[in-house]
């Protein structure tokens, strides 16, 4: 999931009076300035042009300041309505403009929307810098705290507790010297990611690998072939067909091609996408962002940027997070050792006693070993998971047992590709909770990976529903033929839609703790949770469908289906740790130890070297050099997230195993205490509340994953 990384110091506003007269004229010339007539004040795609953004993004921008600068010149004693309330609210025309734009930059990117972000990006830090070191504004807030903070309650009290820290983390209390350097770290780390985002992009789509025949392609499906000739086609036709790369470092074709150089191939422009000496290599930009993060934290008084990071988290320490993940690692390297094994001597039956299995065989030949083990072949299931089906008679089903939501698509609200579909979603008593995008189609002006996001975030101040959109990357079939996904594509939509869930769910009153903004090693937990509905049998029979007969899953096969699932999971768990360690491994380091882009892939080499996870069978899922959750996004020392999220979405899928999977009195339950609450109060509260437990069992995450 994708939380944006620009700046947001105030993510939500109520136009204030003083500033409205003053840009009506910008407001009915430009839609993004002007109030969407559309349901639920959905962004009106059929009105907004390229051109807009910019002027959209100026004229927010300096309301603003404008907001600001009354909440200081304020001849009032500073209250919690006139300074926190009021700063909350001053920012709301930016983050509608800001969450538009930056929707489209990650799900449909043009360059013209590339060169407007490089406009916008150093506007936007440069605004941040302007507020969080505003004296007279952080004085104001810290009077509010220092006298109020005891007498509020609830809601309240939690949003003067944020807006406190927040800008004593960004570095309000610091000499003037310092946040003047601080300023300037902040503006050089946005023009990095800036750049990161446009070469990782660039550079995913360069890696593509062509194909001169059919045949060159055997042992992937006829739909395969087919996307591979239509990624040919979108991607200029320099050979018929074209394998393109995704975002992880292991590519989901190789468990299928035949063809052991052209397996090699795809392998390697993975894994080189972004080394190397040529215009895409990353390094440089990796280094210089770790050092400014890691100078960042020393100049707050860290030792290193993940104890600055993780302070604001539910492990709180990267003592806490190595404990955690070094039981893991004790655990899993017998498994995978194991594994590795039973592959290769799979694959000399057929291959000859002196093969050597390498990283691009594994797929291969675990997959074959699973067909005879198991009787069943990947290609064989895909005819039950039309991405259709998945989504309404899986995913939508499965809300509606659990949590009484409906779903009614609309074909009336404008989108920005016409690959969208929008629902509208409604609660057990049939009124409106929230507009839901889907947008699951790859084309080369998306980045890789799948995400959640929303164009507005729930809020009862401001009669605001929630409009949630879900981002992925699967394969679109040719006209009049079903798009077909792979198992993990399946549990990946039930993900993305968890995350939808704790969006639509939300009942704050506040926008700033609304939804999904939660600490990083919460927010993964309703995702990770709502994945096994995927596999409940109710659940899985409703959608799990032929795409040509309409006919359910056989039982057998269904049932060899399931128990295929933790079939050698080790390496899923394997390339998890080794990118976790990574992502640590670079923000442990003080600014001056901080290794330069000609040190990166030794470094590499060596950190995982020294947690026992340097395995040319098990590579990270993201190499540093394409890592971009760290890199891009919001998970600087948060990697390990995923995984910790994973322990809680287990616990809290025994409770509901136990009350009843589908019982909507459970769902209401975890609703009330856990999805509709967002960041309103303590998270470890939250999931003791509903699960009964003083801490989470990791114990469970192993059993879990069939290890």
């Amino acid at each position: 999931m994708r939380l944006q990384n620009f700046i947001m110091t105030t993510v939500m506003s109520a136009t204030l009076a003083s500033a409205v007269s003053s840009c009506q004229q910008a407001q009915r010339e430009n839609p993004l300035l002007e109030e969407s007539a559309l349901p639920y004040g959905a962004p009106d795609f059929s009105k907004i042009k390229t051109s807009d953004y910019l002027p959209a993004f100026e004229t927010a921008v300096q309301q603003q300041r404008d907001n600001i600068a009354m909440i200081v010149n304020c001849n009032d004693s500073a209250t919690f309505d006139n300074t926190i309330v009021a700063y909350e609210e001053s920012g709301r025309q930016l983050d509608h403009v800001s969450r538009v734009f930056f929707a489209l930059t990650e799900a449909d990117r043009s360059p013209e929307l590339s060169d407007i972000e490089k406009k916008v990006m150093p506007m936007l830090t440069e605004l941040e810098n302007e507020i969080s070191f505003n004296e007279p504004l952080f004085e104001r807030i810290r009077q509010v705290y220092d006298r109020d903070h005891d007498a509020l309650q609830g809601e309240d009290r939690k949003l003067l507790e944020e807006t406190y820290k927040e800008f004593v983390r960004k570095g309000a209390l610091l000499p003037p010297a310092q946040k003047e350097r601080m300023k300037a770290i902040n503006l050089r780390i946005t023009d990095l990611q800036q750049q990161w985002g446009d070469l990782l992009l660039d550079a995913t789509n360069n890696a593509v690998v062509w194909v001169d025949s059919e045949e060159q392609l055997a042992g992937l499906s006829d739909a395969d072939i087919e996307q591979c000739k239509k990624d040919a086609e979108s991607r200029g036709g320099k050979a018929p067909y074209a394998i393109v790369i995704v975002n992880t470092t292991q590519q989901p074709l190789l468990a299928s091609l035949d063809n052991r150089d052209l397996r090699r191939q795809v392998y390697e422009a993975s894994v080189h996408r972004t080394d190397g000496t040529g215009q895409f290599n990353t390094y440089a930009i990796v280094s210089e962002i770790a050092k400014l993060r890691a100078e960042q934290a020393e100049l707050m008084g860290y030792p290193n940027y993940a104890a600055y990071s993780l302070e604001k988290t539910m492990a709180k320490t990267p003592d806490n997070v190595y404990t955690f993940l070094n039981n893991l690692i004790a655990q899993y390297k017998p498994a995978a050792e194991a594994e590795t094994k039973a592959i290769e001597d799979f694959a000399r039956q057929t291959a000859g006693p002196d093969f050597q299995l390498e990283p691009y065989d594994r797929f291969y030949y675990s997959a074959k070993m699973k067909a005879q083990m198991l009787d069943i072949n990947d290609n064989d299931i895909k005819a039950y998971f039309d991405v259709d089906s998945v989504l309404i008679n899986g995913v939508f089903y499965a809300a509606n047992r659990v949590y009484g939501l409906t779903f009614k698509e609309r074909t009336d609200i404008p989108t920005y590709h016409p690959d969208m579909k929008v629902f509208d979603v409604f609660d057990s008593e049939g009124k409106p909770k929230a507009l839901f995008y889907c947008d699951y189609f790859r084309r080369p002006s998306k980045r890789g990976g799948a995400w959640m996001d929303g164009f507005a975030k729930q809020s009862r101040r401001y009669g605001q529903l929630p409009i949630i959109f879900n981002v992925c990357n699967n394969a679109k079939a040719p006209e009049g033929k079903p798009s077909l996904l792979t198992w993990d594509e399946v549990t990946t939509l039930f993900h993305e839609f968890g995350h939808a869930l704790h969006g639509m769910l939300s009942d704050c009153n506040y926008n700033r703790l609304s939804g999904t903004s939660v600490a990083r090693d919460f927010v993964e937990m309703p995702s990770q949770f709502n994945e096994s509905f995927a596999s409940i049998p109710e659940v899985f029979d409703h959608y799990a469908r032929h795409c040509e007969t309409g006919e359910p899953m056989p039982a057998e096969l269904k049932e060899r289906m399931l128990r295929s699932i933790n079939f050698q999971t080790a390496y899923a768990l394997g390339e998890n740790l080794a990118a976790t360690c990574l992502d640590l491994a670079w923000h442990m380091m003080p600014a001056d130890k901080v290794p330069t882009a000609e040190q990166a892939e030794a470094f590499e080499t060596e950190a995982l070297q020294q947690v026992g996870l340097l395995d040319r069978q098990v590579p990270p899922r993201y190499r540093t050099s394409y890592f971009n959750h760290v890199w891009g996004s919001g998970y600087a020392a948060g990697y390990y997230s995923y995984l910790w999220t994973e322990v809680l979405a287990v616990n809290i899928a025994d409770v509901f195993a136990r009350r009843g999977a589908l019982e909507p009195a459970t769902g209401r339950d975890f609703c009330e205490k856990v999805l509709s609450r967002g960041n309103t109060g303590d998270l470890m509260q939250m999931f003791s509340d509903f699960t009964g437990m003083a801490q989470p069992d990791a114990s469970s995450l192993l059993k879990a994953r069939g290890l």
